[in-house]
């Protein structure tokens, strides 16, 4: 089974509100947005936001050019379904974060919650940092939640790759600058821990 028929199918026969990495808020990524103080015009892309209730705070608080990305349109679907009118005014993006067709320099947040510790092919890798380096400005930010180096090595099925986040930016590359970390213990929908880090990038040059 491929990247969007997997995805698409756990959103086909599953409860948005159920699945494993399921969190009402994601408080971290909020706090972290906060602490780089992001102007409400700043263009926020939330790679793999599929169903995340993110973009309905991101809304809440005033933020006007929010953009989710998701390879699974079921996912896209339920979370346009519970945002109801309010959705059309975030903007809708079903495409593969290692492929996606994005304007150059058009982002000023990147936001990733469980996206890139899926990529365990460094080709994939690879496309995925290029999509990154393509679309975040100089001087924007890229949030980055993967497992921590004790969590766990397998997800919804998948194997994932575990970072730290100095492994984590030696991936990036030197154009972009580790400004801080932090890690969190997510407690899923069924009361299990998983160990995530959360890594913030500044993009230098």
């Amino acid at each position: 089974m491929d990247r969007q028929a997997h995805w698409d199918n756990i959103y086909t026969t599953r409860d948005p509100q159920a699945v494993i990495w399921y969190r009402p808020h994601l408080d971290v990524s909020l706090t972290l947005l906060g602490d780089l103080d992001v102007n409400l015009d700043a263009h926020i892309l939330d790679v793999g936001g599929g169903a995340s209730t993110l973009v309905d705070d991101l809304l809440v608080r005033g933020y006007r050019h929010v953009t989710v990305l998701d390879i699974a349109l079921a996912a896209l679907t339920a979370a346009q379904a519970r945002l109801g009118d309010a959705a059309s005014r975030a903007t809708w993006l079903h495409a593969d974060a290692t492929r996606a067709e994005l304007p150059p320099a058009s982002v000023d947040v990147w936001h990733d919650r469980a996206v890139f510790h899926f990529l365990t092919d460094a080709t994939d890798r690879a496309r995925y940092v290029d999509c990154l380096h393509h679309a975040l400005r100089v001087g924007g930010h890229a949030i980055l939640a993967t497992f921590a180096p004790d969590g766990p090595t397998m997800c919804s099925g998948l194997t994932v790759v575990r970072y730290a986040p100095e492994e984590l930016a030696a991936v990036l590359g030197e154009e972009f600058r580790l400004s801080d970390h932090r890690r969190e213990t997510h407690v899923t929908p069924g009361g299990g821990e998983q160990r995530f880090q959360y890594s913030v990038f500044r993009r230098e040059s």
